[in-house]
């Protein structure tokens, strides 16, 4: 029988530096090819092009903040869709439940921004986005813990739902009347808004997710709420005989999601946009979920994943701007770059064996 050529064998461990090596060529690669493509399809010098690309991201002391601020908001996002995933509970709803919560944020800096005192007003925002992340959460969890519904499905369709509230209420709300619009909430009395610290408009938002981040490497490393996630996602059954209540994990864990999400929400309307529309999450949510599998549910691995890719967007814009070229070339080298990172998870996790034919010599 005809061997092939090579075959594929699951490795069993891999040195953490081997691992890195392994990415560190990917990345190599990923600005080899992206080099190729910029000269084949515009004639520019692929190292000015990469140059342009990290003084987009870093390239002033605004840029730094604003990269910052996407890193944490997509940092957030991304932690709140992991205990989830970790479960093996398809959360695609984290768009949706972000959204939910910045319209409860919303709400309350409309109605009640100069009525109550601003710690009292934080207080309610905080806990309305929190409280409309995880109901929002809480639903299709529901659903899949007493009936067994499809999780990807109905968290995705949650998204449309939320979508189409949005749109009724910024419309009936919106400034002027009829114009589709809400504009900035408060924009002359600040109500509402998150504080500069030290001068900094994001700082508090930063710090915010760094202590949240903290806060879920602990809970799923340690806590033994954690233990019950991962032992969920490794086998339901297994799960059942040593006695974990498994609704009870899914719908703790999608509420706890879901909440995360809602304080995402909050963060970008109060701390961020001050407005909210539809599009305030910009796709975020489904972002998150490429982080979360890249870093394979590591929250501290998920800071680098989530600045990466925050990178690649500041800097692919900036492309666009200084060679005035169409925004989908940018978004081609962000593709190539992201597509080589994913794509050398598969050489970490498996190695190739090539079949190599012995010359047999004859006298």
């Amino acid at each position: 029988m005809r061997e092939p050529l090579f075959h594929v064998v699951k490795r069993q461990v891999i040195e953490w530096w081997k691992a890195w090596l392994i990415r560190l060529a990917a990345v190599f690669l990923a600005l080899v090819l992206s080099a190729i493509v910029t000269v084949i399809m515009t004639g520019l010098n692929p190292f000015q092009v990469f140059a342009t690309i990290f003084d987009g991201a870093l390239g002033t002391t605004r840029r730094t903040w604003a990269f910052l601020q996407g890193t944490a908001i997509l940092l957030c996002i991304s932690l709140a869709v992991t205990p989830a995933f970790k479960m093996r509970f398809w959360n695609i709803g984290a768009e949706g439940q972000v959204l939910a919560g910045a319209m409860a944020t919303a709400t309350c800096m409309i109605f009640l921004g100069n009525k109550v005192p601003t710690l009292i007003l934080f207080v309610i925002m905080l806990v309305s986005a929190i409280l409309a992340g995880a109901v929002w959460g809480l639903i299709p969890a529901v659903f899949k813990a007493k009936w067994g519904t499809n999780e990807t499905l109905f968290t995705l369709m949650m998204n449309y739902v939320i979508m189409q509230i949005i749109s009724y209420f910024v419309y009936q709300w919106s400034v002027p009347k009829g114009s589709g619009q809400i504009g900035i909430i408060n924009s002359e009395t600040h109500a509402g808004w998150i504080p500069a610290l030290f001068g900094q408009n994001y700082l508090l938002n930063i710090l915010i997710v760094v202590v949240l981040t903290a806060a879920v490497y602990v809970y799923l490393k340690y806590s033994k709420q954690g233990y019950e996630i991962s032992v969920v996602g490794e086998s339901e059954n297994t799960a059942r005989y040593i006695g974990i209540n498994v609704k009870k994990v899914i719908i703790r864990t999608m509420v706890i999601s879901g909440a995360l999400c809602g304080l995402a929400g909050f963060l970008l309307v109060s701390g961020t946009d001050h407005t909210v529309t539809r599009d305030t999450a910009g796709g975020q949510g489904f972002t998150a979920i490429m982080v979360s599998w890249l870093a394979k549910f590591d929250p501290l691995m998920m800071v680098i994943a989530a600045a990466l890719i925050i990178f690649l967007q500041k800097g692919a814009g900036e492309i666009s701007t200084q060679f005035s070229l169409n925004k989908s070339f940018a978004d081609i080298l962000t593709g190539i770059i992201i597509f080589f990172i994913i794509g050398c998870e598969f050489f970490i996790n498996y190695k190739l064996i090539f079949r190599f034919r012995k010359q047999e010599v004859t006298a």
